[in-house]
């Protein structure tokens, strides 16, 4: 099945499958797009919409506003319709089933009459070093930086001000759902990314909630966490519908009408696993955009607790590994943008995807070890090397060739690096098996070089294909079909494999042995240097 395809030739009676609302339509909020896919009977995108938008660094936090939320999601929706419109010849007035999914983590506030207390703190802050590190060692359990719990608790160390009319706190996905049917409710991907899950009960560990309550007791917070907290639902369950307000938040026009039943709200990680079919234990997938993370699905508990490593779930409540590393591709589309820029003021024009694609397979040609040169794609801080701050760096060392492949093999390295430390924990210190590795976002478009350079940092096997061609906008439409059409007692792994991916194709490239020996040549030089980004945050 190849989603991109059938947008691209649709079948003759779509428009009655539309109007008779047998679709299902997911919308994501991503670092920077927030895209919408409505899907038909056999879960092919039929028609899409999107929107570009950035977030802002505003008094040294990340953020995003809401009224930002609101436009884009209005914009998105708009952009859907006219699609349908355009293909179709018809009003996009129902759909069987709606899911929104968005960023993990973070911070959002509200009091008890709705209003937001904070601005929104993403999940690419990296100020709440301190937060972590004493929960961590309070719960056992690794707490990252930018979980809602460690922005929840350095806001209690901080002694702010607001936490005193604090009456709800949630994910974007979770405060974007609420708005849309009026419960505040979060699916267990997402909720796992706020607050440890106990995988036996699929709630909200509760020892953890009662230590978290101890520890606060009399310093500002009105409530016990557990009624802070989204209730947590599984994949599959109802999660409310779509209300009068909630429609006319997403379509101001009027045409689209309530009652649209809901699937839990969820994160982007837990829709990736779903648009890579990566729910089962023992596989895994990688996605890379603007920050590069692995989740890996586990057999079982792992040994100890590792810095390095989250412990999230998948939708379904399975416990998931996840190596999140702040920062991706956004320096690899900096140094695009500027050759884009020196090919233009030679009067060569050339489109984005020429110049991605260019640059890209000269690194095949690169010294498979990096010959002398270094990079650090760190725009944010990134917790896996203990940086607070980054500043985006290249170096080389005397002697070094410095050439166009060498110099994009360095930068490609560079956006896997952070992902190989943790990956090495994963695989090295606690002997993690994989059965299959997928790798898809913007980092893979160019077909065979960054797949290629992957497996060798992971020395695994990596597939690409057509799974996730629309991203995790899809993989949340999947979720609301499987919510409205699953059978009785039916796993999301077995509606997955019986119903959305069958006969799905992958392309699987094998590690090189030679590419395998060059990227551990390079890692050796780069946590070497580490000490450099490090005199580079403290001294600029």
């Amino acid at each position: 099945m190849t989603m991109t395809d059938t947008v691209a030739r649709p079948p003759a009676d779509m428009r009655e499958v539309i109007d008779q609302g047998r679709t299902a339509l997911g919308i994501e909020l991503g670092s920077t797009r927030i895209k919408a896919v409505l899907t038909g009977p056999d879960h092919a995108a039929i028609a899409v919409g999107s929107h570009d938008w950035e977030n802002q660094f505003v008094d040294r936090t990340w953020t995003y506003s809401l009224e930002a939320v609101w436009s884009g999601l209005q914009a998105c929706f708009a952009a859907l319709a006219a699609d349908v419109k355009q293909r179709y010849g018809t009003e996009l007035r129902t759909t069987g089933a709606l899911g929104v999914s968005a960023m993990m983590h973070g911070y959002l506030a509200f009091d008890a009459d709705g209003e937001l207390l904070t601005p929104f703190r993403t999940w690419r802050n990296t100020n709440t070093g301190e937060a972590a590190e004493q929960l961590s060692e309070l719960f056992g359990y690794n707490i990252p930086h930018r979980w809602s719990i460690a922005h929840l608790y350095q806001a209690v160390l901080n002694g702010e001000e607001h936490l005193g009319r604090l009456a709800h706190l949630t994910t974007l996905a979770g405060y974007v759902h609420w708005k849309l049917t009026g419960r505040q409710v979060l699916g267990t991907g997402d909720a796992s990314g706020m607050f440890p899950i106990d995988i036996a009960t699929g709630g909200y560990d509760t020892r953890m909630l009662g230590q978290f309550d101890d520890l606060v007791a009399g310093r500002g917070l009105p409530l016990k966490l557990a009624d802070l907290l989204p209730a947590v639902l599984p994949a599959g369950e109802p999660a409310g519908t779509l209300t009068e307000a909630g429609a006319r938040l997403l379509d101001p026009s009027g045409v689209l009408q309530p009652g649209v039943a809901m699937c839990p709200p969820e994160g982007d990680a837990g829709t990736g696993m779903v648009a890579t079919n990566s729910v089962a234990r023992r596989t895994g997938n990688i996605s890379a955009g603007t920050s590069i993370f692995a989740m890996i699905v586990l057999d079982g508990e792992l040994s100890r607790v590792h810095p390095e490593i989250d412990l999230v779930t998948t939708p379904a409540g399975d416990l998931v590994a996840m190596v999140h590393c702040n920062n991706g591709a956004s320096e690899l589309n900096s140094w695009a943008g500027l050759f884009a820029e020196f090919a233009a003021a030679l009067g060569v024009e050339r489109d984005s995807s020429t110049i991605f694609e260019t640059l890209f397979r000269s690194a095949l040609d690169g010294a498979a070890d990096g010959g002398g040169l270094m990079a650090f794609n760190y725009l944010s801080g990134e917790p896996i090397t203990r940086l607070h701050e980054g500043r985006p760096m290249f170096l080389r060392e005397p002697g070094s060739s410095l050439n166009l492949a060498t110099f994009m093999r360095t930068q490609l390295y560079s956006a896997l690096a952070t992902l190989r430390i943790g990956m090495d924990v994963l695989q090295k210190a606690e002997s993690v098996r994989l059965d299959r590795m997928f790798a898809h976002g913007g980092l893979f478009k160019t077909e065979g070089v960054a797949q290629r350079l992957l497996a060798a940092a992971i020395d695994t096997p990596v597939s690409v294909g057509n799974l996730a061609a629309e991203g995790g906008a899809w993989g949340i439409a999947v979720l609301a079909a499987f919510h409205r059409t699953r059978t009785p007692g039916q796993s999301l792994d077995d509606f997955l494999n019986t119903s959305v991916f069958a006969g799905a194709q992958l392309d699987t490239v094998d590690p090189d042995p030679a590419d395998v020996a060059g990227f551990d040549a390079f890692m050796r030089r780069y946590v070497a240097a580490l000490p450099v980004q490090q005199a580079a945050v403290e001294h600029s």
